[in-house]
């Protein structure tokens, strides 16, 4: 038996084994005296990027269907939970089966349809009880901090920033995003100063986060739809040879900017 009375399907003892043996090669890595220099001199900022990396490339796997690819890349995403699992440990604060517990807690008391007694008869109720539960965290988890209960909390301002705004305006009263989402863009596009660069960022925010809202009133995922288009872009410009150049010497450069992942 498992948590609450969770079956296991697997015997416990290979399932674990497996584990184990991940986290002592992690160990190892990480020993002052016998492990790697390069994992002993990481820390939770130096390796925070290659998380999110790593998270990227199984959302790429996925993306072009490529199942061997997705095995891969979520190993090394496992890889880095438990990477920094091991750097918590080391500093007392938290280990693995730490993590393991409160996520296995977390989805028990997400689902009382599946562990509990209440009833969920469709896909929309789920979500409700699903969003009442995480309120109710977050409320509880503000009152052990002695913070006000703030509605946003939680939302890394680190996210993608489409996905950050939805995740806002999924959490704000839904007559503040909702209501004529489209006549707000409109307007957020009528109003828009190209003549100073800070109005125009302004305004092209201001465009964007409508765009947004359109896309929830839709039921469509804004990043998701941008990467379509972007993919889109690509395409037809690989199709057509005279296309190729960009007619903006900045246009690609830009992009290339970024953290290169260790070998």
């Amino acid at each position: 038996m498992g948590v609450a009375g969770v079956e296991l399907s697997k015997d416990p003892d290979e399932s674990l084994g497996t584990m184990r043996r991940l986290l002592d090669i992690m160990a190892r890595l990480r020993d002052p005296d016998e492990g790697c220099p390069w994992d002993r001199e990481q820390d939770f900022e130096s390796i925070a990027p290659y998380t999110i990396e790593e998270a990227y490339e199984v959302d790429d796997a996925i993306r072009r269907g490529d199942m061997d690819d997705l095995q891969d890349e979520l190993g090394d995403l496992l890889l880095q939970v438990v990477y920094h699992a091991q750097m918590a440990s080391e500093a007392g604060a938290f280990d693995f089966e730490d993590v393991v517990r409160g996520i296995s807690d977390k989805l028990i008391r997400r689902h009382p349809h599946v562990f509990g007694e209440a009833r969920a008869a469709s896909r929309e109720e789920v979500r409700r009880s699903w969003e009442e539960t995480k309120a109710l965290e977050r409320s509880e988890r503000a009152s052990r901090r002695a913070l006000p209960d703030d509605p946003f909390a939680g939302i890394p301002s680190a996210l993608p920033a489409l996905m950050r705004a939805a995740k806002l305006q999924s959490r704000a009263p839904a007559e503040s995003t909702e209501r004529d989402a489209q006549q707000a863009l409109l307007g957020a596009v009528e109003g828009l100063s190209l003549s100073e660069a800070g109005e125009a960022r302004e305004g092209l925010g201001d465009v964007l986060f409508a765009a947004v809202a359109v896309a929830r009133r839709l039921r469509v995922d804004p990043e998701r739809a941008l990467r379509d288009a972007s993919d889109r872009f690509v395409r037809e410009l690989r199709s057509d040879p005279g296309n190729s150049k960009s007619a903006d010497p900045e246009v690609g450069s830009k992009s290339e900017v970024g953290p290169k992942k260790s070998a």
